[in-house]
Order: structure tokens, then sequence, then C-alpha cells
């Protein structure tokens, strides 16, 4: 997920801690898994590399790459050229791909909530996300969310495109941009200012952060799907409750950009916004997808002329490769 840091100079750079088989005699072959993440490597990923860190992946039969992301091609761009075998994204960007014509399908979910948000400063008037009327607002061309926040709330705001930077917001007392919760105040706060934000899953835009891959991948390799999400699930949840060291060292050395103040940061705006394991209180856990979440987001572009009709369910999810206690409630 892009924020204002820096990364390292290719978007390409892996993440691994061995090769792709184990060692001593009548040791067995690892299934190689190419997983691509959006960014460069960041708390925001922490799960995934704690899987590998640790070991997880290898125990459950896995020599996983991650693949780091960054400016420049999308990652859907970068799967379509088969430079990968998963990767992560948000389930609304995933249903308008496949709507228009592209063959992925979301087959897990890593984050309950997106953290991404509006970014404004301390004592800017606006308050709530009806406040927004009449605003200039730097968003990534098209976003959905910036759609959504308009219908439900009858305003309307002028949108600029976004260019990943705080330079505009750090000059501008009355700029107004998006951004992750989890990232660019950090670097406003650094630079002296005083930020607050909107998450925009609070104004009931709320896709999931998911795991997906091309649909033929998946049909294909569905006991390496189903490995790889069990052992990046058991990453995240040791990454925001157990041991992250391993995590965090490997997040540093792959992203030499990076800072151990920024993964602290980080990790505490997930836990506080509730974006990986979202609500107890609400049903929500680590690595839930439901049905009918599904369904109310496809809807719910629908409603919004981004896609011209709900996508049934098997055109863009598969629940049946989720861990057997998160399967067991996926809902009708």
């Amino acid at each position: 997920m892009a924020g204002a840091s820096a990364g390292p100079g290719a978007a390409v750079a892996v993440a691994s801690v061995g090769d792709g088989e184990e060692g001593g005699g009548g040791a067995r072959k690892l299934t190689k898994v190419r997983f691509r993440t959006d960014w460069y490597a960041q708390a925001e990923h922490g799960g995934f590399y704690e899987a590998l860190a640790k070991g997880y992946y290898r125990e459950a039969g896995l020599d996983v790459d991650v693949l780091q992301g960054g400016p420049g091609p999308t990652v859907a761009q970068l799967m379509m050229a088969g430079t990968a075998d998963l990767a992560m994204g948000r389930s609304d960007d995933v249903m308008v791909y496949v709507n228009s014509g592209l063959p992925f399908v979301i087959v897990g979910v890593y984050m309950e909530h997106d953290p991404q948000g509006i970014l404004l400063h301390a004592d800017d008037p606006v308050r709530a996300f009806r406040d927004l009327n009449g605003r200039t607002i730097m968003v990534t061309p098209g976003a959905n969310w910036s759609n959504y926040i308009k219908a439900r709330y009858h305003i309307e705001f002028q949108s600029i495109p976004l260019n990943f930077g705080i330079a505009q917001f750090m000059a501008d007392p009355r700029f107004i941009q998006q951004c992750f919760v989890t990232s660019e105040p950090y670097f406003v706060q650094k630079n002296g200012g005083h930020p607050r934000t909107l998450l925009i899953a609070d104004s009931g835009y709320n896709p999931y952060r998911v795991v997906f891959g091309l649909q033929g991948y998946v049909r294909n390799h569905p006991d390496t799907v189903r490995a790889f999400l069990k052992a990046s699930l058991r990453g995240w949840k040791t990454f925001m409750a157990g041991d992250a060291g391993p995590a965090r060292t490997l997040i540093l050395r792959s992203n030499p950009q990076m800072t151990a103040d920024f993964i602290d940061y980080s990790v505490g705006k997930m836990r506080d916004e509730f974006i990986v394991d979202g609500h107890a209180e609400r049903g929500e856990r680590l690595g839930l997808m439901t049905q009918a979440r599904m369904r109310e987001q496809s809807a719910l572009l629908a409603s919004l002329k981004i896609i011209p009709a709900p996508l049934p369910l098997e055109k863009f999810v598969r629940f049946d490769l989720l861990p057997d206690d998160l399967r067991a409630v996926v809902g009708p």
C-alpha cells in the first residue's frame, strides 16, 4: 500500500530466507510461491514477513518469495504479466478487475478493514465525512471510496491527483489528502505537523484487504494456496500479538528506508483502528471473510455504477481454501 516513505530502488526486490529445498538427506522439495506485495516492505505486510522469517511457510512445505511493489505498474498488471502467483489487494479493486474481464479470484483476507483514510490538519473544521462538502482533496484518480462518500452524504468535493507525498499538505493548513492512517500521519508528525485522520472504513465503505490470484493458478494449485493462507494468518497472529522481532528484522533488511520507529507507529495504528483483527463485538476476527459482506460490497459497487450489476460470488471469490475454523463461519 502506497505511503509517503521511500523504498529500495528496485520494485522487484525479493525477501527470502532460504533456497527452494530443505537441507539434509532425503528432505522434501518445497513448493515455490511468488507473492507480490503492493508497496515496499513495511509493517502493513508484517504477517507475511513474519511467516517467512519464522519458517511458517517452510513448515507448510512452501518456499515463498515476497516480491516488493512500488510506484509504477500496478499489482494487477504485474500479475497479468506472470510475475507472481498470489498477491495482496483490496476486495473492491478485485471485483472491478473481474468485472472488466481479468481472471482474478480472491482466496483469503489478511485485514478486516482497509487502512486507507483522509488526512487533515488537527485544527481543520472537517470533523466528519459530510463536512468534506465543497473542499478539495488529493485522491487516487477514480477512487471508489470517493464516489461512495459523495453519494452517501449528498456532498460534492473537488479531486486532484494523488502524488504520494506530503509536501503540499505541510505547506497548506487547509490541505486535505487521501492517506493510509498507518503511514502519512507519521511523516507529518516527524516534520512538525499535527495530523488528524478519518478512517474511510468508518464511512460505510469497508472493503477487505485480500490475497488474490489468477483463477487458473488457484484452480490448479488449491493445496498450495490453502497452505499459504494458513501459514500467512499464523504469521499475522504472531506479528500482531507475539514476537514480531524476526519480521521486523526482515522488513528493515528488505527496505533500507524503513525504520524501527515507523514500524512501531504503523503497528500501533493497526491495533488502535482494529485494522487486522477487526471488531470482536461485531463478530470479526483475523482472516474472516463472509459471503454476506462480499455480496454487500459487490452490490454497493453496482449501486455506485462502478460495475453494471452485482457479481455472483463464484465469479470473484473462493471460500473453500480458508482454514477450517474460518470456512465454518463464512455464512450463507
